[in-house]
């Protein structure tokens, strides 16, 4: 079927608009019966499911790849769903995306072949790299938990870097970063991420990264095909510092993923987990650092404050005032003691003296004078004690209770 031209065939008519030629090759596939109701066998790459329901793909041989669009009506109707790697029979029709001039296969069914070859060599590698205790868990390393200095392994031009470098900005701004760039992608990739890893290993231990990160944005299972090379995965091995890979997206896998000490889904949440400890908990150890620093400062002056009134007190006690002080807070307790002893021996002579003089009033002769007695003795002070002492006309003096009188002897009776 010839299909009308879409300008005049007359002279100077020939020019073509973008438009009108891409409108016009898609015509011209989709009028070419032997280009409809085509079956073509090829390994799925690309997979992706999008929320508006289409699956977009490619189908790929070892020579060529066919971008392939299977819409959300086709696509809710197929009882297998795809996936990077397979082996697939596709029945669809040859058209052209005119918004971008290309060409794709309108996919309306899908029928698996098995695992394509791809996938093959992935499984090989995988299970003799596994029996080998590359991936054993017991030969991951921990991740420094504030590393200072970071290796980075990726491409200098790609999306990738400036993601991990947005988020190390912003969470760990000290940190430092080596760049070993290399190739991500294509034949020579595997060999340049090798002696990337290499580089950054044989540097002097003072420099040498804490961990390093190997990481590549999105693609097809060819596109990260680098990180599924053997060489790549005994490079990340044998490396002396920890490595997190972060590769392509959440549902892709490489060989990488599994030989590393961590894997991450995406280039950013590599930088992430290499920086949990974030600017913002720095932030918070300083302030409690800070905190802890003026209790400690306040706790040690009030130590230091009491021990200097402890060495002020003990000082004024052993200082001539403080002696002098003591001195005569001792006179003024003798001197109470002394009087209170005074008292105390006054009041005891007193009641003795009280004693004996009631003792000695007993005793007294006046106080039998007192009660009607006399002593009667003569001018010389003899004492009469006998009646026949006495001579009649004898002068003599009587003592009474209140004084002594003269009296003269009349005579002698017994």
């Amino acid at each position: 079927m010839t299909l009308p031209l879409p300008f005049t065939t007359e002279p100077g008519g020939e020019t073509w608009t973008v438009s009108d030629l891409n409108r016009y090759v898609r015509q011209s596939l989709e009028a070419d019966d032997r280009l409809q109701d085509l079956r073509v066998r090829g390994e799925i790459t690309g997979f992706k499911a999008y929320p508006s329901g289409h699956w977009y793909f490619s189908l790929k041989d070892s020579n060529a790849q066919l971008d392939c669009v299977m819409w959300r009506a086709r696509a809710e109707r197929q009882r297998y769903r795809p996936r990077d790697g397979d082996a697939v029979e596709a029945l669809g029709a040859v058209t052209l995306y005119e918004a971008r001039g290309k060409y794709q296969l309108d996919v309306s069914s899908l029928a698996p072949q098995g695992e394509g070859a791809l996938y093959r060599e992935f499984a090989r590698l995988k299970a003799r790299l596994e029996a080998e205790g590359l991936f054993d868990a017991a030969r991951k390393r921990p991740l420094p938990e504030r590393p200072r200095r970071l290796g980075l392994v990726t491409s200098p031009a790609g999306a990738a870097l400036r993601d991990i470098l947005n988020v190390l900005r912003r969470r760990s701004p000290l940190a430092e970063v080596l760049l070993a760039p290399t190739a991500v992608q294509g034949p020579d990739a595997p060999r340049g991420i090798v002696a990337a890893l290499q580089r950054l290993g044989e540097l002097p231990e003072a420099i040498r990264p804490e961990v390093i990160l190997v990481a590549r944005g999105g693609g097809a299972l060819e596109d990260l095909w680098a990180f599924n090379d053997e060489a790549v995965a005994r490079a990340i091995a044998a490396s002396p510092a920890p490595v997190i890979s972060g590769v392509g997206h959440e549902t892709d896998f490489t060989i990488a993923d599994f030989v590393a000490d961590l894997r991450a889904p995406t280039p950013s949440a590599a930088a992430e987990l290499v920086t949990r400890f974030s600017a913002d908990d720095w932030r918070a150890e300083v302030d409690a650092l800070t905190e802890r620093a003026g209790e400690a400062l306040a706790s040690g002056l009030a130590a230091r404050r009491a021990a200097l009134e402890r060495l002020q007190a003990r000082l004024e006690r052993l200082s001539p005032a403080g002696q002098l002080q003591l001195a005569r807070q001792r006179l003024d307790d003798l001197e109470a003691r002394a009087a209170v002893a005074v008292r105390h021996q006054l009041a005891l002579a007193r009641e003795r003296h009280n004693r004996l003089t009631q003792a000695l009033n007993a005793v007294s002769p006046l106080a039998v004078l007192g009660r009607g007695y006399a002593i009667v003795r003569r001018p010389s002070g003899d004492v009469i004690r006998r009646a026949r002492e006495v001579q009649a006309g004898e002068a003599l003096v009587v003592r009474v209770s209140d004084g002594e009188f003269g009296a003269t002897a009349t005579g002698a009776h017994s």
